[in-house]
């Protein structure tokens, strides 16, 4: 095992290292997508491409892994800078350039796992999946849920989230309220979360969904023990299970 996963010892053993050192990586989305990249870079996940045409912007900052002084920078290219700093050696490629219908088939070319952190502003995102499931490529979907982490697993043999939307306009709202649902059903509900919904939903300008820093490092760390129970054929949930980690009680 390399000196520099020395560290990793016990909870990952070295056929593991070795294995998901060349697992390549699709990180679609440089927002949540960042801290993301460099959790996974630090496990010893090194064959990463990063795609994003968004540039860095001030509102960011709360919650991505960004400095003031990438504001105005290209969001995959500031990210590839930082993650080259951590290891030089490891296998990061960057695209600035926001994924379409007409190159998404190419960008999903020779990668085994994607992380769908794309935004909702239209169905590309439930696109993605679809040539996801056709190319057999398991993708990860991430939602910052301020107090807590949010992921659901779509793989080829799964329902997608359309299925969760009967007019065919599935949002990350559809996808939090189905989970709030879950939990009522099972008469567990999760008091704050619940707020939070019911108070996104009263707000009189349409706005971004609030995220907090704390979720996006929370689904930093989920991600990568997902990545990684994926790439060494562990066991995982798969849509439409999820998983749901926050620091509130659940009780």
């Amino acid at each position: 095992m390399a000196e520099v996963y020395s560290r990793n010892r016990l909870y990952v053993d070295k056929y593991e290292q070795d294995l998901i050192k060349d697992i390549p990586i699709l990180l679609a989305g440089c927002g949540v997508g960042s801290n993301i990249a460099e959790c996974i870079l630090r496990f010893g996940f090194e064959n990463i491409t990063l795609v994003d045409g968004d540039k860095v912007e001030a509102s960011n900052l709360n919650r991505q892994n960004y400095t003031s002084e990438d504001i105005d920078s290209m969001k995959a290219e500031a990210l590839y800078k930082r993650l080259k700093q951590i290891n030089p050696h490891a296998n990061v490629k960057y695209r600035t350039e926001y994924i379409s219908k007409e190159n998404l088939e190419s960008i999903l070319e020779h990668h085994s796992i994607a992380i769908n952190a794309l935004d909702f502003t239209s169905q590309l995102p439930l696109e993605f999946d679809r040539i996801c499931q056709e190319k057999k490529i398991h993708v990860l979907h991430p939602y910052n849920l301020g107090w807590g982490g949010l992921i659901t697993v779509i793989t080829p043999e799964t329902l997608n989230l359309e299925s969760l939307s009967k007019d065919n306009s599935f949002n990350e709202l559809k996808m939090v309220e189905y989970v709030a649902g879950y939990y009522r059903f099972w008469d567990k509900p999760l008091e704050w979360l619940e707020k939070i919904i019911y108070d996104y939903k009263a707000e009189e300008e349409i706005l971004s969904p609030p995220q907090l820093s704390i979720a996006s490092f929370m689904l930093a760390g989920m991600c990568t023990n997902l990545l990684f129970k994926i790439s060494t054929g562990k066991t995982f949930k798969k849509f439409p299970e999820f998983y749901l980690n926050t620091i509130l009680s659940q009780e």
